[in-house]
């Protein structure tokens, strides 16, 4: 019997189908995550309609630096009219994971962090909240963790949806249905990060390169997204979609992580998991992009956003979006995008606008007011892409490292599972929570 929950709109009616990702308000990813311009972009990635933010507690400054930049736009100091309202906002985060090593899916561990995330982010509930990398505890430890989470959204209702992410799309699959087989209901989102772009396309394999795919239901029951639709999953969101930095011009340095010091130009280098011969691969991409007069970061940015899109919705595990000039509303796959400056972020936008101009242009029939990143644009990156880059890739076509990696071991000690800081973030949670009884619930009404 289904475990008892009340009845929400389903996910993929107000899910964004583009979320800003925080992990690159992060030393992995920049040197002085406090120095980069996090506010600038929060409230212009609002400005331009993108108001969903994916980040985790695993993510250092992550979710303070983002809760101090929406709460800056929220409860304006200056007495002006906030710009944009909680409810208008998805804020989704993770927990479980600690450190590179360090798990705790315990019970008390997952609400601990849920508590804290509501602090860091001034806010009294979240939309969605994920277990982060779910390969690296047992199954479980996942299903007890879930439980937890929905024990959260049903009782304290402080959570709105229920999720996991992780790295092997296969892991992620088998524990989504593990999760409908023990509990009854299937989770409510999956995140993939790493398998679905120009270098490894695992995710949507066999529907990529199917113009027609979603005629091909039938050789299609077999692949990942099926297995995630009839386990019950409602939304399968794309992350990481330049590879962790792999899929960009400058790329990351080929010392593997045990070579690189402090003195790397790139902090991906100490830790980014991907062998030097991938590195050199997607290094031979960006001189190809470049011949035809691209950059490897703006093609695999619109092959994925565009083809994702596709995949996604004609999978059934996309959200509805409505299309531009008021059109009508369609199913597309809902993608995360991390930037680390404003123009990064206009620039993912604007190729993400494209894409759906194109997708309007094909429903119309018609071919549509074309731009710089419309339809003609699409047609051009997909060509580079199936013709150009994935030849060049040769065996590292859909390669994807081990994750966990050799060697692994939860580096949390089996007595500290469970055992949460003294840091007064329960303590505060639960005089807010006697100052609300009474109240009507603590969740508003979903728009």
């Amino acid at each position: 019997m289904a475990e008892s929950h009340k009845p929400r709109p389903p996910l993929h009616t107000i899910l964004p189908p583009l979320l800003l990702g925080t992990a690159t308000f992060n030393s992995q990813y920049v040197s002085d995550p406090e120095s980069m311009p996090y506010r600038d972009i929060v409230a212009r990635a609002i400005s331009l309609g993108v108001t969903g933010f994916d980040t985790s507690p695993y993510y250092g400054p992550s979710e303070t630096l983002l809760g101090t930049a929406l709460n800056a736009l929220l409860k304006p100091t200056d007495g002006s009219s906030p710009p944009v309202s909680r409810k208008s906002l998805f804020l989704v985060t993770k927990a479980g994971r600690i450190a590179p090593t360090e798990f705790d899916y315990s019970p008390s561990w997952v609400r601990y962090s849920v508590l804290r995330s509501l602090r860091r982010l001034h806010t009294p509930y979240l939309d969605l909240v994920y277990m982060h990398d779910v390969e690296f505890v047992s199954a479980d430890e996942v299903v007890a963790a879930v439980r937890e989470l929905r024990r959260l959204r049903d009782e304290e209702k402080v959570i709105r949806y229920v999720g996991i992410s992780g790295f092997p799309v296969d892991v992620l699959c088998s524990l989504a249905e593990k999760v409908l087989k023990e509990t009854g209901e299937g989770l409510d989102a999956v995140l993939s990060y790493g398998h679905f772009t120009v270098q490894n396309r695992k995710l949507g394999l066999p529907w990529v390169d199917q113009p027609n795919g979603e005629d091909q239901g039938q050789e299609n029951e077999g692949s990942l997204l099926a297995r995630f639709k009839k386990a019950g999953v409602q939304v399968v969101l794309n992350a990481s979609i330049l590879g962790m930095g792999l899929l960009t011009s400058r790329g990351i340095p080929t010392d593997p992580p045990e070579k690189a010091t402090s003195a790397s130009p790139s902090p991906l280098a100490k830790w980014h998991p991907s062998p030097p011969e991938l590195r050199l691969a997607c290094k031979d991409l960006a001189a190809l992009a470049e011949q035809a007069g691209e950059r490897l970061e703006s093609v695999a940015i619109r092959w994925s956003l565009a083809e994702w899109a596709r995949v996604g919705g004609a999978a059934g595990l996309g959200v509805n979006v409505s299309m531009l000039d008021g059109g009508e509303t369609c199913r597309v796959g809902s993608t995360v995008c991390g930037v680390t400056s404003v123009p990064e972020l206009e620039e993912t936008v604007a190729e993400w606008r494209g894409v759906l101009r194109s997708i309007q242009n094909s429903s119309s029939g018609g071919a549509g007011e074309d731009d710089a990143y419309g339809s003609a644009r699409q047609e051009k990156v997909l060509d580079l892409v199936r013709n150009k880059l994935w030849p060049a890739l040769g065996s590292w076509l859909d390669y994807a490292w081990d994750s966990p990696g050799k060697g692994y071991k939860n580096t949390r000690n089996e007595s500290d599972r469970g055992v949460v800081p003294d840091d007064g973030v329960i303590e505060e949670y639960e005089k807010a929570k006697q100052e609300r009884q009474g109240a009507e619930g603590s969740v508003p009404e979903a728009r």
